[in-house]
């Protein structure tokens, strides 16, 4: 598997579970819906950060154990 792809599913592993947090906070856990909502705030500043800079330290560490997609296939 390539780092591309890898750096997707783990963006949207780490999406779905911040989803999970939201609707245990929503369900009266106070702390849960925090961490949700410092998650998600997170991976916001994440986005943009490799937005603005072309910059993003998953996939900066993903092409070193992983090789690039190879997209012609």
């Amino acid at each position: 598997m390539c780092y591309q792809k890898i750096q997707r599913l783990l963006t949207s592993i780490v999406l779905g579970i911040n989803l999970l947090f939201f609707i245990i906070g929503l369900q009266g856990n106070q702390i849960i819906f925090k961490i949700a909502i410092i998650f998600q705030v997170f991976v916001i500043i994440m986005l943009v950060i490799w937005a603005f800079t072309n910059f993003c330290p998953s996939i900066w560490f993903l092409k070193k154990i992983f090789p690039p997609c190879n997209w012609k296939e």
